[in-house]
């Protein structure tokens, strides 16, 4: 592997490589200081679209670090939110929410109205336009019956269908259990509709993230714990990866992969012992 250098910015991925669930990751708060040390700016860039930005600065705090703001937080649900308020004008335009106050809130904060279970547009109505132009699904412990059924029956009424990610898995303290992908995968066979994706992997949240850092992405490195996401994103952006052990992808992964990260560490101790040279 090439000399671990010339690294000026991270963006770091939270699930399975700050912690599990609420188990924090040994030698979090050690990381946090050895960035601070070395001046090594950093956004903390998570496909999980379940918390806004301020609930993921509480639970860092309750961590031990208190060093992280909410500036320093890309959330899919924020990616998504700035990805449609560019490509649409939140002002006229209606969306259908799968997902928690992670995800709600973006989409409100960039102006979007947000409809309720079972609005779907009904020509026979009185009212027929009250449904979602857009339905955005993103990690849901709230789900329901109704919530997926209204997100089908907008999306078969012609909605655009958007995944804030699509991780199949998700690791917790309990051990890895499903992700967003699962959700994605029930609606797209209920409407034979494939979404479109903004998280990892694909580059446009390292995009936002490089662009937020004002970095020089041959300065930045990707840490994450998943070869199809973290790292898959990394290689599609053009920047170097470091792949932690502690979370999804595995050594044997690593070998079945058809792309590899620049760097394989077993955890942010790791990291944090190589910063310190």
């Amino acid at each position: 592997m090439e000399p671990f250098t010339n690294i000026r910015a991270f963006i770091i991925d939270m699930d399975g490589v700050l912690w599990h669930g609420e188990q924090p990751q040994p030698g979090l708060q050690d990381f946090f200081q050895a960035l601070h040390d070395h001046q090594i700016r950093f956004i903390l860039a998570t496909n999980n679209a379940s918390l806004t930005r301020e609930q993921y600065v509480t639970k860092l705090a309750r961590m031990g670090v208190t060093t992280v703001t909410r500036d320093n937080i890309l959330t899919s649900a924020t990616a998504t939110a700035l990805y449609l308020a560019e490509h649409n004008n939140p002002e006229t335009t209606r969306v259908f929410i799968v997902g928690e106050d992670g995800l709600r809130q973006p989409l409100l904060d960039q102006g979007f109205t947000l409809t309720g279970l079972y609005e779907v547009n009904d020509s026979s109505k009185e009212t027929p336009n009250l449904g979602a132009h857009i339905v955005v699904c993103g990690k849901d412990q709230t789900l329901t019956w109704d919530k997926l059924a209204t997100a089908t029956l907008n999306i078969r009424a012609g909605a655009a269908f958007i995944g804030t990610n699509a991780d199949t898995t998700l690791p917790t303290e309990h051990g890895i259990t499903h992700g967003n992908g699962a959700i994605l995968a029930a609606l797209k066979v209920a409407t034979g509709v494939t979404p479109t994706i903004i998280g990892k992997p694909e580059p446009i949240m390292y995009q936002q993230a490089l662009s937020l850092l004002g970095a020089d992405p041959s300065q930045t490195v990707a840490i994450g714990d998943r070869l199809e996401t973290d790292i898959l994103g990394a290689v599609r952006t053009g920047i170097r990866s470091l792949l932690v052990l502690s979370g999804i992808s595995t050594e044997d992964d690593l070998q079945k992969s058809d792309y590899q990260p620049t760097w394989i560490m077993p955890d942010i101790r790791t990291i944090t012992q190589a910063l310190l040279g």
